[in-house]
């Protein structure tokens, strides 16, 4: 900024408030520029006397005011100009001091014109002039200091909105500065009801008491008076439709810019700021729409990074079903937001060739980020594991080992389910961790078994040792579903759960289908059951149909 610029910057409010004070005495001239008797005459010639000596002083006065109290303002101006580290307790006091300005300079200049009005009419009194120019001297000042006071507020409102804000509150906040006296909407009404009316008011008193100062009541008096007040009424009517301009000028720009930033909101255009120039409730809608956006564009940045989590945990799980001589495997897994806990895999296992299946699934408490998180190192540490040697007993008891190193202190755990099918073998192996324990289901017998089982859910005790199970002589068309919770815990309108019997009636229906069909059966008859209602947790479910002829043919 150059030098005349910021000069002008620092004393553009007092050079306003000066002309604040010249226009109230130019329109106050204006209307007494006739004397109408020589009572008058006299008295302005004292009035003018005594001002050679008070205006001055009063000047002086009201700059020496002024320079004291912008001192933080200008301090701030020059410690931003040169660069420098600007302290909150400088910012926040001179922040305050702007804000409080045009009532601190509109209250100086009304004491300053009623102080001037008293001197005036106790001099004209003592004097001995008449008594009805002691009334017309302090009207007079008066009507000075209104018009001073209306034309201070909106010349010193102006300054503030268009050089000052910008300077000293760049990302507005006008609004939450405490401490500070607020030009509300209201406040600008009245400024305009002075203008327009009291302002006025005054002026014909003025004139008036002018008037009977002349004591004897003429026809030329009668027609100066008239005059006056015709003339008067004409101006004060073209002041009245310019300060209603000015007001309707200063909401409408403010409207303007905030129904801009909406519609570019509505666009889906976060970018954009309203621009926040007043402490009144204007500025107070701008601070909250300037808040807003800044909330929805953190929302849309934290909503491309949930699709993005999505679409990274999405390719964790099985794109395909691994194809195993005698298996018929199949498995889906729906989350009740973008990310979720719920977890199923298809494990390798070494030296099987297409003879073994290992299928895993694990649900983790919660739901959202940090339950991904958590599914996706358990994960990670599984299909490390199980390409080690070893039994799918020790397998679990590793993960469990380094899981509950990572998450013990977070509260955080993750229950597992296990298993091991060998189609040549018939025999099926499993572990359970804490989780709902596998269904079995014979069509021959129509008999349902649940694959039970010791076990506490994986990241609650570092040293717990998991144990194998096995179960024999597997059957030809016999299911192996495993589910999470969220499949018979599922509640519909009237908060009725699905319930493992209606989940047991869904298989024994469609045993004859493959395994993907009763996958898509089973979540058709959850979704039907909750009858469109939000899932409250996530939906995982594998099944395995065994086909132990086609091992036989091989």
């Amino acid at each position: 900024m150059a030098e005349f610029d910021h000069f002008r910057l620092k004393n553009e409010m007092l050079f306003m408030n000066y002309l604040a004070n010249t226009i109230g005495v130019c329109v106050v001239i204006f209307f007494t520029y006739r004397p109408i008797s020589q009572q008058l005459v006299d008295a302005l010639r004292l009035i003018g006397r005594i001002g050679w000596f008070f205006e001055p002083l009063s000047g002086a006065l009201m700059f020496v005011l002024t320079l004291v109290y912008e001192r933080p303002i200008r301090r701030f101006l020059d410690d931003q100009r040169n660069g420098l580290q600007l302290s909150e307790e400088l910012t926040f006091i001179a922040r305050k001091r702007l804000l409080n300005e045009p009532f601190f300079l509109i209250a100086v200049n009304l004491v300053v014109w009623i102080t001037a009005g008293s001197i005036y009419s106790t001099a004209i009194l003592v004097s001995g002039i008449g008594r009805g120019t002691v009334y017309y001297a302090f009207f007079r000042s008066s009507q000075i200091g209104l018009i001073t006071a209306v034309a201070a507020f909106f010349l010193l409102r102006r300054v503030l909105q268009k050089r000052m804000v910008p300077k000293l509150f760049p990302s507005g906040g006008l609004y939450a500065t405490p401490g500070t006296l607020r030009i509300r909407l209201s406040t600008r009404l009245a400024a305009l009801l002075l203008g327009c009316n009291l302002v006025p008011f005054f002026a014909i008193i003025t004139i008036m008491q002018g008037s009977l100062s002349a004591g004897k009541f003429s026809e030329e008096l009668y027609e100066g008076l008239r005059s006056d007040i015709v003339v008067s009424s004409y101006v004060f009517m073209v002041i009245g439709v310019l300060l209603t301009y000015q007001l309707s000028l200063n909401l409408r720009q403010p409207f303007r810019d905030i129904i801009r930033v909406l519609k570019a909101v509505r666009n889906g255009q976060f970018d954009q700021k309203v621009e926040v120039t007043s402490n009144d409730e204007i500025g107070y809608t701008g601070d909250v729409i300037n808040e807003m956006t800044e909330g929805l564009k953190e929302r849309d940045r934290m909503r491309h990074s949930l699709e993005l989590a999505q679409e990274v945990q999405q390719n964790f799980m099985p794109q395909k079903a691994p194809k195993i001589a005698g298996l018929d495997i199949a498995g889906q897994s729906i989350y009740c937001e973008r990310t979720g806990g719920d977890y199923f895999d298809y494990l390798p296992i070494t030296g099987s060739g297409d003879k073994k299946a290992g299928i895993v699934i694990g649900d983790v408490s919660g739901h959202g980020i940090p339950s991904a998180l958590l599914m996706a190192a358990a994960r990670s540490s599984l299909r490390q594991r199980v390409i080690q040697p070893g039994s799918i007993g020790q397998i679990v008891s590793d993960v469990n080992r380094q899981l509950t190193a990572d998450v013990e202190e977070s509260g955080r755990f993750m229950t597992l389910f296990y298993s091991e099918i060998d189609s040549v073998g018939r025999t099926i192996r499993w572990v359970r961790a804490g989780h709902d324990p596998a269904i079995l289901f014979d069509p021959q017998t129509d008999s349902f078994e649940e694959l039970k089982g010791p076990g506490i859910a994986l990241g609650l005790d570092q040293e717990w040792i998991y144990t194998e199970n096995i179960k024999e002589n597997l059957k030809d068309n016999q299911i192996l579903l495993l589910c999470t919770d969220g499949v018979w815990e599922a509640h519909n309108l009237t908060g009725e759960m699905f319930g493992k019997d209606a989940l047991f009636e869904v298989i024994r229906r469609n045993s004859d289908l493959s395994a993907a069909q009763i996958v898509e059966a089973v979540v058709a008859a959850v979704k039907q059951f909750q009858a469109g209602i939000k899932p409250e947790d996530d939906i995982t479910l594998v099944v395995a149909k065994l086909n132990l002829q086609a091992t036989n043919l091989l």
